[in-house]
């Protein structure tokens, strides 16, 4: 009986410190979609007190969040 309990304990463990490969996948996919929803509201809504120096680097930050977010999704839909 305790010994499966321990075995529960270690699996829940390993569930957690090592997640499946989809799981780190979707993290990253979320984090670039709340990149890309950052940047696109911070253009729409303070554009007029920015310079273009700042709106430039903003642009090519939506730019390459939208491309890596592009590149993750094509690896996915290969699978």
């Amino acid at each position: 009986m305790i010994q499966d309990s321990m075995s529960g304990f270690a699996s829940s463990t390993m569930e957690i410190f090592a997640p499946v490969k989809s799981v780190i996948i979707d993290m990253v996919m979320v984090q670039l979609l709340s990149i890309i929803i950052a940047l696109a509201a911070i253009l729409l809504l303070a554009s007029s007190e920015l310079k273009s120096d700042q709106i430039a680097y903003l642009v090519a930050g939506l730019f390459g969040a939208f491309f890596m977010l592009g590149s993750i999704y094509a690896r996915i839909s290969e699978v």
